[in-house]
């Protein structure tokens, strides 16, 4: 199976963002307790977690109390009373939507604090952020307390951002859903255009429930930047099971990245599981699929080095990029490099070697389970699509579990 029991709270909690909704609006629950309860685990966990940043218990459970209004005066809302983290201090920024299909943001997660490596660290209310599977791990970066949080059981839905894979690693070390929309498909307040809104969830049911609610039901392409001020994409046809089980590439290493050998195979192995599950065909491997190394463009494109250098890198990957998706749906790749590393950091390695280049053409990408290490810690399966076919990438994965 390709999911397991990283899919589950740490607490034993299974209760997903679309059950709690389900019983708010049937008068089963109501959104005061569903947040009610959320605020006591928080209470309980996050002194040894540390993965929120701020816990907002008064202005949650007035948003609980309203959300309990509207539900009283006939009004449908799709996540009602659903308690949700929001990445960061200015994450209810971008949680519009989703407050007004009901959420009630209870607090900010954990991301880096000062002089600490954006991809590696959390710093929440009682110090540095750990992986719920082994506190002397790290939970990846930046999304870290979003993914400790929701790999935890503290709340079904949190949101993240990705930059370089800052939804995508955490996602793949705390053994839970991440996704990373289509770069410019919904605003984002990074200038150079790199980084996308994603989620992470316990189930791929709550990444749909969160992708209807983000999308809307009348999508708009170029709701903000693309990358490098570059002609903004376009999203291609949903995708739609009547066109036949979706093809994918799997590669190991993209040509360049150099990962570990478990990563690697557990990766490889979900694949197959996919494949199994008649989720996707898997294309035979024919000659290897090789991408630029996207690192020197990126932090050009980031720190104001060579832009010449990075522009060069974007033309050839975009090419190669775009004839992959005309002879397959998906790539498929291991999300990570390596296993999550000790608080001590990575040292010279990224961790970003696999994710970093659909920042840089800016295709969304998915990251799902693919097993435990003899680490005992997950890893992760990343699914990357053509720009626009997030409805694709989430229904392979929720195929997965039928």
């Amino acid at each position: 199976m390709l999911f397991n029991d990283a899919t589950r709270g740490r607490d034993g909690t299974m209760t997903s963002a679309r059950e709690i909704a389900a019983a708010v609006r049937s008068g089963a629950s109501t959104a005061v307790e569903a947040v009610t309860a959320a605020l006591a685990r928080i209470e309980r966990v996050d002194p040894v977690l540390c993965a929120f940043a701020e816990v907002w218990e008064e202005a949650a459970l007035r948003g609980a109390r309203a959300v309990d209004e509207r539900i009283a005066a006939g009004e449908h809302l799709p996540l009602a009373g659903v308690p949700i983290g929001v990445k960061g201090r200015r994450g209810l920024r971008g949680a519009g939507p989703l407050i007004a299909a009901g959420c009630v943001p209870v607090g900010a997660t954990a991301v880096p604090g000062p002089g600490t490596a954006w991809q590696t660290w959390g710093l929440g209310r009682y110090g540095r952020t750990v992986n719920p599977w082994r506190y002397d791990r790290t939970p990846g970066g930046s999304s870290a307390g979003s993914a400790a949080a929701v790999a935890a059981g503290l709340v079904p839905l949190a949101t993240g951002s990705d930059g370089a894979g800052s939804v995508r690693i955490p996602a793949a070390w705390c053994g839970v859903v991440g996704l990373k929309a289509t770069n410019g498909r919904l605003p984002s307040a990074d200038r150079t255009g790199l980084a996308a809104p994603g989620v992470l969830t316990r189930c791929v049911a709550d990444a749909e429930a969160y992708w209807r609610v983000m999308a809307g039901p009348a999508e708009t392409a170029g709701t903000a930047g693309t990358p490098g001020g570059r002609e903004r994409r376009t999203p291609t046809a949903p995708w739609s099971a009547d066109l036949g089980t979706p093809t994918a590439l799997w590669s190991a290493d993209l040509g360049f990245a150099g990962p570990d050998p478990e990563p690697v195979a557990l990766a490889r192995a979900a694949a197959r599981r996919l494949a199994d599950a008649g989720a996707v065909r898997l294309l035979p491997p024919g000659e290897p699929f090789r991408l630029e190394d996207p690192g020197p463009a990126w932090l050009a494109l980031r720190g104001g080095g060579d832009l010449g250098t990075a522009a060069r890198v974007r033309a050839v990957n975009d090419r190669r990029l775009g004839a992959l998706f005309r002879r397959a749906d998906l790539l498929l790749t291991p999300t990570t490099p390596c296993a999550a590393h000790d608080h001590d950091g990575p040292g010279d390695r990224y961790s970003t070697a696999l994710t970093w280049a659909f920042n840089l053409s800016g295709h969304p990408a998915l990251s799902l389970p693919a097993g435990l290490g003899r680490d005992g810690c997950p890893v992760g399966l990343q699914l990357v699509a053509a720009p626009g076919r997030e409805e694709l990438l989430l229904a392979v994965a929720g195929a997965a579990r039928r």
